[in-house]
């Protein structure tokens, strides 16, 4: 009852899943022309063939309503559960990959039927494996989607693009070899040398066809005597005849220069008896009956190939000395061979039948051995690209795959480490790293990791690298990344230990001026940093002195700061000294300041604006804003004039200098010495850095600008310096 309603929820979603994408892409067509939901249909009924599980079934819908939703992994999330939607999202998104890697080949290849390039072949096959790593199911969607495309092609006799059919011979025929299903591998290349090799396939065609008749009553004749021969010995077999791949015959006689006739597997039957010791009893009668040819016989359940496939291959010549191909395995053997790992793996878990001779009682067993297959054949074909280059500088020269202890793929430069990998899976894991397992062993932490190993960190809870993992004569990080991400951690701490000296010394100076109660963000917003912690690692590296902040909260002259108002009062047509030794002539009991935008200082030529209520702005005269307010209201303008100041009476002017340098460590100190020697206060710096450049702006008092001048040819002088001047 259990087995009938599952299989009836099963339907259920799958009939669900249709009938969602159903109005999305009806009427949408493949960018071959077929028609979207025909192609989902046919995807479907393959993975159904083959054994795949409804959520795969489901998901050759739901991966092309992916495009026409808003929030699709949300949306499939919703009505599907979120491991349909990851999986519809993963192949959607390696079905776009393809699709653009193809259309960069095709510009390659031109109109001609060019093979893939060594390097587009396996960077394909890097793509399948790292969308591998996250769910087999999404290579499986691939392995039917690609197949229904090529079968559409037959179908409707359209030109077929020579990468397409490249890319299916090339890495996808593979891959199914590889997962061992070799009912998708085998049409698959099939149709792929049809479209690339049309002449020399219908060449083979027809000399199969020739004799076809006469083949075929021979081998029913002989089928029936092997049936009958074993029945009697009570063994229950199945003998059929063997299908005949055009591609694996043109394969065969070009790999070993072989006339069609010398193809052995022509004539061939395939025997699947219930046990292993029932394959070797019809091995021994076959071999009895007719007279076998040595180098031909091969035994796969001894030494299973490397996918994983199982059976006994012998070769023999029937009485006219004509060749025969034998193939014997059991039930279980047949249905890997057929299916591979579509037929005992739906993904969820792997039974213990294993898989390429290995004993998987788990999930994880059985996606470590798979991984690794996939990994040994992107292994073999990095082989192949390297000899295909003279340099040596393929794609994969420099990589390698190692896996997780959750079976997920991490690809590594060569002659990578544990570190590199634990950097590489996460920052902080490599920061606390110290210890790692490969394959379960213990190794030291310099181990150079090889293609398709697992590796496992020990990490303690809180820690940082080591310095020794920088000494490139140790070996402990082959990737540029890690190295960079341990250089920045100690970076860092030597900045925090900047950043801790300069506090302490802000603090000290606050205590001693009694000002603990200012906000330090305040102060350093005074001073022109962007935060207090800028402020102290300036500070810290001794290239900010502690003087400016002494000034800015005790200014020596606090009646004298920037831009203040000053009050004057005349008598009338007599000129009266204001206390900043500006004289305004003729006005009687005036308000004055200094003006904000080119802060006047003697003997500058001046003149005064007499403004709306604030009385006379004094400004240089050839101040451009000046210039402007003279020109639009000149009855307003005024005449001033600076007088005599000396001694305890002489007063100061805040004026800015603008600097221009090349940007370096301890600038700003050097700068800040030069006004310091000549006993001028600053009272304000701005900095701004780019690309190398500083330009720097001082605030600083004097009591007239010949002095100043003086001191700029000496800021000139700083290195690195390239201008100096009043603004």
């Amino acid at each position: 009852m259990l087995a009938t309603a599952d299989a009836a929820e099963q339907a259920e979603t799958l009939a669900k899943a249709r009938a969602f994408a159903d109005p999305l892409i009806a009427g949408e067509t493949l960018d071959t022309g077929e028609n979207i939901l025909v192609h989902a249909d046919a995807v479907a009924a393959i993975l159904a063939d083959i054994g795949g599980s409804v959520a795969m079934q489901a998901a050759s819908y739901l991966v092309y309503a992916c495009p026409h939703l808003n929030k699709p992994e949300e949306v499939i999330a919703k009505a599907f559960g979120p491991n349909l939607a990851q999986l519809a999202m993963q192949t959607n998104q390696l079905v776009h990959v393809q699709r653009l890697s193809r259309a960069a080949e095709s510009k390659t290849q031109g109109a001609d039927n060019t093979p893939l390039s060594p390097q587009l072949q396996t960077e394909n096959v890097r793509k399948m494996l790292l969308a591998f790593s996250r769910d087999l199911r999404v290579v499986m969607l691939r392995l039917a989607s690609r197949l229904q495309t090529l079968r559409h092609f037959a179908a409707t006799k359209l030109p077929v693009p020579p990468a397409l059919a490249s890319e299916s011979l090339q890495v996808f025929a593979p891959l199914a070899n590889r997962l061992g299903i070799w009912q998708i591998k085998w049409e698959m290349e099939d149709l792929s040398f049809r479209f690339l090799e049309p002449a020399t396939y219908k060449d083979i065609a027809r000399l199969l066809d020739e004799k076809r008749a006469e083949r075929e009553r021979y081998m029913v004749e002989l089928r029936q005597r092997l049936q009958q021969a074993l029945a009697s010995q009570g063994i229950k077999a199945s003998v059929e005849g063997r299908p005949k791949h055009i591609y694996s015959i043109v394969r065969k006689m070009r790999g070993k220069s072989l006339a069609f006739d010398r193809v052995f597997d022509i004539r061939a039957l395939r025997v699947v008896v219930p046990s292993v010791a029932d394959c070797y009893q019809v091995l021994s009668w076959v071999h009895e009956h007719f007279a076998p040819i040595a180098e031909e016989f091969d035994d796969y359940i001894a030494k299973p190939k490397a996918n994983g496939y199982q059976s006994l291959h012998t070769v023999v010549r029937d009485v006219d000395g004509g060749p025969i191909e034998v193939q014997i395995r059991t039930q279980a053997m047949h249905e890997h061979a057929e299916h591979g790992v579509a037929a005992h793996w739906a993904y969820k878990e792997a039974g213990a039948k294993g898989y390429a001779g290995v004993s998987a009682n788990s999930e994880y067993d059985t996606k470590i051995a798979v991984l690794r297959q996939l990994l040994a054949w992107e292994r073999d074909l990095s082989g192949a690209a390297q000899q295909g280059n003279a340099q040596g500088n393929g794609l994969f020269d420099d990589r390698i795959y190692v896996l997780t202890p959750e079976a997920a793929v991490v690809e590594l430069p060569q002659g990578a480490t544990p570190i590199d990998f634990a950097y590489t899976v996460h920052t902080n894991l490599g920061h606390r790293c110290r210890g790692a397992k490969v394959d379960g062993v213990m190794v030291p932490l310099s181990t150079q990791l090889a293609n398709g190993q697992t590796v496992e960190i020990t990490a303690i809870k809180e820690g940082g690298p080591s310095r020794d993992w920088l000494n490139p004569e140790l070996a402990y990080l082959a990737s540029p990344r890690a190295r960079a991400k341990v250089r920045a951690w100690f970076n860092a701490q030597i900045s925090e230990e900047t950043i801790s000296r300069g506090r302490e010394a802000v603090e000290k100076l606050l205590q001693r001026l009694g000002r603990t109660a200012i906000r330090l963000e305040d102060l350093a917003s005074q001073l022109g940093f962007k935060s207090a912690d800028g402020l102290f690692e300036v500070v810290g590296k001794d290239e900010y002195s502690l003087r400016n902040i002494e000034v800015l909260l005790n200014p020596p002259e606090p009646a004298l700061q920037p831009d203040e108002y000053f009050q004057k009062k005349f008598k009338g047509a007599v000129a009266r000294k204001s206390p900043s030794g500006v004289l305004v002539v003729g006005v009687d009991s005036l308000l004055t300041q200094l003006s904000r935008c080119c802060k006047p200082a003697p003997p500058d030529a001046i003149s005064g604006f007499v403004t709306r209520g604030k009385g006379v702005s004094i400004h240089r005269q050839d101040c451009s804003n000046f210039r402007e307010l003279a020109t639009r209201h000149g009855e307003r303008v005024i005449d001033v004039r600076w007088g005599e100041h000396k001694g305890a009476d002489a007063s100061v002017y805040p004026v800015d200098v603008a600097v221009e340098a090349f940007d370096r460590q301890g600038l700003l100190r050097d700068i800040s010495e030069v006004f310091a020697k000549e006993k001028m206060n600053v009272i304000g710096v701005q900095t701004q850095s780019v690309k190398g450049t500083a330009w720097m702006t001082f605030t600083v008092e004097i009591s007239d600008a010949v002095t100043l001048n003086k001191v700029l040819g000496s800021v000139r002088g700083v290195k690195g310096v390239r201008a100096a001047r009043r603004r």
